[in-house]
This record gives structure tokens, C-alpha cells and sequence, in this order.
């Protein structure tokens, strides 16, 4: 088997939510091979994706939707380590954090793995992140980029606010904004005043560097 359908099975095994230790057993082999985090990374991505997709569609349900946010945390931890060896040179700083009102981690901490390996230094202030608290990093971080991440409809609105608080406090045109998470698009993204919409990881990588001229 070559390394793309090794790398279509790993998905394949991540979605059909396959036992922990064998997807983990699975992605080392892969990346002792030679294969690029990157791609595994994107791979995580798109499983998790088609997880959402069936836990929209009804076929799946929230303990599957919750199986599939620690399958990837367990990969991420295979990846770290292949991460970390890699060096590169740092592209700039991104303050990144959930927004207010939404717990969900999964996909900004594919995020944070994707830019840290790209050559980001990523200051993660996690999830249920108030406004003010983006207000403070922001201003004591000094960031080129502003991330926001959420999974929840009801939490979108807290994106904006996050943004009308920067213009309050005179930092909007100090930092780039990002947003992204399954509910938002790039229509959204451009009504709320944020500079780009990644769709996923790998999109969001690609949009930081368009923005830094990278």
C-alpha cells in the first residue's frame, strides 16, 4: 500500500471512528515512512470534517461526535513530537482562542498544530474565551494575527464582539483577524469587519501567510 491510500485509510479509519490505538499505530507508521505531518494533518481534518457532516445528517450522535474530538487529540499527540523536529523559520505570532460560549477544542487545536508547524508562534488562550481576554493578549502579545474559532451557532455573535472591542480600544488596525469553525463562512466573516475566513487547518495556514505577505 502507498502512502496515499495509506493516507485515505487512515481518514477512512478516523470517520468510521476505528479503535484509538490502531488510527495512533496507524499515523506513526505513517510518519516513520517519511510522510509530512502536514498531510496527516490535513487528513485529520478532513475525518473530522465528515464526523461533523454524519453528526448533522443524524447518522451520527453526540457520544460519536465526542469519540471523534479525542481520536484527534490522540493523533495530534503522535504528531508532536515530528512537529517539534522540524525546524522553520517564524512567519509571525498569532493570538488564538474558542470564543465565549463554546467549548469545543478540536478544531483549533489542529489549528494551532498546523501554524506551529508552519512556523507560527501561536499563543493559545483556549476555549470559552471572553472578549476582554482577546483585548489583553492582543495588546500584550502584540500578534500580527488575531484567531477565533467556534463550533456553535449561537456563539458566532460573540466574534463580532470581540472585533467592536478591539475598534473601542484602538487595537483593530494593530492585528490581522482570522476567523473560522463550521458555522461561519466568508459572508459572515466580511459583515463582522474580520480580515480572512479559513475553512479548515490547513486553508487557515494559507491564509495567515497570504495576509503577512509570506
Amino acid at each position: 500500500m502507498n502512502d496515499e491510500e495509506s493516507l485515505t485509510e487512515l481518514c477512512k479509519m478516523i470517520y468510521d471512528l476505528d479503535d484509538i490505538e490502531k488510527i495512533k499505530t496507524k499515523a506513526k507508521e505513517l510518519l516513520d515512512r517519511g510522510v509530512e505531518p502536514k498531510r496527516l494533518i490535513d487528513v485529520i481534518s478532513h475525518g473530522l470534517e465528515e464526523i461533523g457532516n454524519r453528526y448533522e445528517s443524524g447518522e451520527y450522535f453526540l457520544s460519536e461526535l465526542i469519540m471523534g474530538g479525542i481520536i484527534g487529540s490522540e493523533i495530534i499527540n503522535v504528531l508532536t513530537p515530528y512537529l517539534k523536529s522540524v525546524e522553520t523559520p517564524r512567519l509571525g505570532k498569532v493570538v488564538i482562542g474558542t470564543v465565549k460560549g463554546d467549548l469545543h477544542d478540536i478544531g483549533k487545536n489542529l489549528v494551532v498544530s498546523m501554524l506551529r508547524s508552519s512556523g507560527f508562534e501561536v499563543v493559545d488562550l483556549g476555549i470559552d474565551v471572553p472578549a476582554q481576554k482577546f483585548i489583553d493578549a492582543v495588546r500584550k502579545e502584540e500578534p500580527e494575527i488575531l484567531a477565533m474559532s467556534c463550533l456553535l451557532t449561537m456563539a458566532m455573535d460573540e466574534m463580532k464582539r470581540v472585533i467592536d472591542e478591539l475598534k473601542r480600544h484602538s487595537l483593530r488596525d494593530k492585528v490581522k483577524i482570522i476567523i473560522g469553525g463550521r458555522p461561519t463562512s466568508l459572508e459572515f466573516a466580511r459583515r463582522i469587519g474580520a480580515d480572512a475566513w479559513g475553512r479548515d487547518a490547513v486553508e487557515a495556514v494559507k491564509v495567515a501567510k497570504t495576509l503577512l505577505g509570506r
